[in-house]
């Protein structure tokens, strides 16, 4: 039997710790409260930061075409 949906990819999370300036830290902490300001829900930088990136990335076409090449490339 063959169905419509494919198999669901790998969703375990992936933990990364990074450090950023303190220029950045501020302005995703008034990008929070902006956040809590528009939609009434209080949500950290940190929850933030990865759909932040999703976004990012999946509007950056040049990105998008150079991820496809390389891929392609270590298909060969």
């Amino acid at each position: 039997m063959t169905l419509r949906l494919g198999q669901l990819p790998d969703r375990t999370p992936v933990r990364m710790n990074l450090a950023i300036d303190p220029d950045l830290a501020s302005a995703l902490s008034d990008y929070a409260e902006i956040y809590r300001q528009t939609y009434g829900a209080e949500e950290k930088p940190e929850a933030l930061i990865p759909a932040m990136l999703e976004n990012f990335l999946g509007s950056d076409a040049g990105f998008k075409r150079a991820r496809k090449a390389l891929h392609a490339n270590k298909e060969r």
